[in-house]
Formats: C-alpha cells, structure tokens, sequence
C-alpha cells in the first residue's frame, strides 16, 4: 500500500480544510451533484488522483448516478449517455485541468458551448468546482495520499 509522504496539508492547516470544503459546499448550491461528480471524476481521472477516483464514483452513486455513465466518463465523447450540457461541462473541465496542453488553454468554442448552457452564477460555480477538485487532487498526489485513508 502507498505510504503518504507526510500528513495531508489540510490536516497540517486546518483552516485549509475549512476553506476547501466551504468551497466545495458553495459549488453544490448552484449546480446538481451528478454533474459536479462527473465534472470531479474527469478532472481526477486526468490528474491520476486515485483518491478522487476512488472516492467520487462513491458519492456520485449516492446521488443517483448510474454504472454505465461512471464507467465510460473518460470516453464520453464517444458515448451517447452525457447531455448536451454535460459534455460542455467535461470538455470545459479538460481545458482547465490541462492547461498547458495548447496555446489557448480555454478556447472560444469550449467557453462559448458552456455559457450556451449555463447562466453566469452556475458558470462561476462550475470554475470554481473545477479549480476546487484539481486543488484536491494536486495536494493528494503530490503528498501521496493513500486510497481509503479517510472513510466517512
């Protein structure tokens, strides 16, 4: 099993775990929780945060979410089980987990499709829940966090 290479930050200072969790909390009032678990799936599968990967299938399940979508969010491109808004969601969540993958991180026609979907205050809450979860999952890789280590 992995070994963590020090106690997770959040836990080091707590105030951090207040403000990523209130965050968190935040972005669950503008937006359904089916697709921010998707939007976190996406964003940790690209990340390789298998904390995330482990844990948000789990939440999303609680919330409705069916195995066929779970199981085929990586290739939803190429599946007919995401709507209209959700694939806006996800190609919106790729862009900015992987920001240094093209010369225009966030183009005009990934923007474009969001806000065709979304009003402004459930935009900003999908910003924020996509810069929330790679927060998370840029503080479990880099400190290792194992699979399992919190249950709640």
């Amino acid at each position: 099993m992995m070994q963590a290479r020090m106690k997770h930050p959040v836990m080091v200072v707590p105030d951090a775990l207040k403000l990523l969790q209130s965050l968190g909390a935040l972005t669950h009032q503008g937006l359904p929780e089916k697709l921010l678990e998707l939007v976190h799936l996406r964003a940790s599968q690209i990340n390789g945060c298998s904390v995330c990967v482990d844990m948000h299938p789990k939440i999303a399940r609680k919330a409705g979410e069916t195995d066929e979508r779970l199981f085929t969010v990586a290739a939803w491109r190429d599946t007919p089980y995401f709507t209209e808004a959700e694939r806006s969601a996800l190609a919106l969540t790729e862009a900015m987990t992987r920001l240094s993958d093209r010369a225009d991180p966030v183009p005009d026609e990934i923007w474009d499709d969001a806000a065709k979907h979304y009003d402004e205050t459930e935009l900003a809450n999908l910003l924020l829940a996509i810069s929330a979860i790679n927060v998370w999952n840029r503080l479990n890789v880099a400190v290792r966090q194992p699979v399992g280590a919190w249950k709640g």
